[in-house]
């Protein structure tokens, strides 16, 4: 489901050259589980990027979903995203003017696929995360433990081959991210999607199948956690 080939990323800088990541390779299959772990700054959250092709490699190449996304056009990295991905972000990234169903809607509507029948499927993702009564609430009226369900909500709308999750219980008070992880294993069980987290928490890396350690931009561990 995803093969990462000897990824580099370099930044210039005033000071020159900074490379965040260094020749960093892995392959992880269908429906398997991942946590990337390290302190701030190693590099995790630009390796999940890459990986998503949210951006583009230095050198190197990420093959995701059998498609080689390294050297693609943002259009061609966008077209895969919609057809492959979801994404959690740390900070949600809802849009603000959409309501909770509006924003799940979103990865169908950018491909001319909305209609009665997604917006069943939106709401009865939005009954899965606990928010069934919430669809017509805005974000700014949703507390930050449900702006993050919608978020996963709307994650999993794109029936996504994989899933990636930036911090997911950063944000979240111990209840609130005890729920959060229930619902990201569960879906992740169910729909037999690739997960792949970055995380600080020990714990939540422990319950992925597999734990990447990272330090200065390189792999220094690579773990099963069975």
């Amino acid at each position: 489901m995803l093969k990462v080939q000897r990824l580099t990323k370099t930044y210039a800088t005033a000071a020159g050259p900074l490379t965040v990541l260094n020749e960093v390779s892995f392959e992880l299959g269908r429906g398997a589980s991942l946590a990337i772990v390290g302190p701030s700054g190693s590099g995790k959250t630009t390796l999940l990027g890459l990986c998503a092709g949210l951006d583009r490699p230095s050198t190197g190449d990420v093959v995701l979903a059998g498609e080689s996304i390294g050297e693609m056009s943002e259009d061609a990295r966008a077209r895969v995203r919609n057809a492959h991905v979801g994404f959690v972000f740390q900070n949600f990234q809802l849009v603000p003017t959409l309501t909770a169903l509006e924003n799940v809607l979103v990865p169908v509507e950018l491909r001319g696929e909305g209609g009665p029948a997604a917006e069943a499927e939106a709401e009865a993702l939005l009954g899965r995360v606990g928010l069934g009564e919430r669809t017509d609430h805005y974000p700014i009226q949703l507390s930050g433990g449900e702006q993050q369900r919608v978020a996963l909500a709307r994650a999993f709308m794109n029936r996504p081959k994989i899933l990636f999750c930036d911090e997911p219980t950063g944000n979240l008070d111990g209840a609130t991210a005890q729920a959060m992880v229930e619902l990201i294993f569960g879906l992740n069980h169910e729909r037999g999607t690739t997960l792949v987290l970055v995380t600080h928490d020990p714990e939540l890396a422990r319950k992925c199948g597999r734990i990447l350690r990272f330090k200065s931009g390189a792999v220094v561990a690579d773990e099963l956690t069975g």
